[in-house]
């Protein structure tokens, strides 16, 4: 699905939705889609898009003919996630400053890391969302090198691969393949209505016991 298609059909509708509701979406459908432990560096940002993906491995013999992110980017088009694959990472550095920059300037939503990020200030700055696992101050280079771009990447214990959707909050990643995003979004919305109900009915001054059995609330999963 290319971006113009994307986000005439669908960024609305993700827009309303929250990672937790998509989560459970994927729950109801039989999906493994959450990664846990990858979170905003800063703010309460959200991201959407359909993800760019790098996967990342130790520097040696190997040499990378460009930095790290560089091919990503270039790439990437507007409204686009890039997604690295670090194997969660906490001790190297695969994003920063200058591809944040650069990022922002192609019109990338933001960056999803499985391991480290360092700038986080700067980002903040710039307004460029960064999800990750965690802030070193430690460069790149001689640590790790990019081993390929746009390929099927891991994502916590996600396969995540070129042009699939994902999004980003506060309460972590959801990774939704294309082929499941109609079933995804329609059950996903469903599950929104129902807990707007079940809100509404609290706010009235239902008692939690009655709304729990009007809305079955421990099995409103099950198809």
């Amino acid at each position: 699905m290319d971006a113009e298609r994307f986000d005439s059909a669908y960024r609305k509708r993700f827009e309303a939705l929250s990672t937790t509701n998509l989560s459970d979406a994927m729950d109801q459908v039989g999906l493994r889609g959450a990664v846990i432990g990858i979170r905003p560096l800063f703010g309460m940002t959200k991201v959407i898009g359909r993800a760019v993906t790098i996967k990342i491995t130790a520097a040696g013999m190997t040499k990378s003919k460009r930095h790290l992110g560089v091919d990503a980017i270039a790439s990437a088009q507007p409204g686009d996630v890039i997604c690295i694959d670090n194997r969660g990472d906490l001790y190297n550095n695969c994003w920063g400053e200058i591809l944040s920059y650069a990022a922002k300037q192609k019109g990338v939503s933001g960056v999803v890391v499985d391991g480290a990020a360092r700038d986080i200030d700067v980002c903040r700055e710039i307004g460029f969302p960064v999800f990750a696992r965690g802030v070193v101050p430690i460069t790149a280079r001689g640590r790790i090198v990019q081993e390929d771009f746009n390929c099927p990447i891991r994502l916590g214990d996600v396969q995540a691969r070129p042009g699939d959707i994902v999004v980003g909050d506060v309460n972590g990643i959801v990774v939704i393949p294309t082929e499941k995003l109609d079933e995804v979004l329609t059950a996903a919305e469903t599950i929104l209505n129902k807990e707007l109900q079940m809100r509404a009915d609290i706010l009235a001054g239902m008692d939690i016991l009655a709304v729990d059995s009007k809305y079955n609330y421990e099995q409103m999963l099950k198809k």
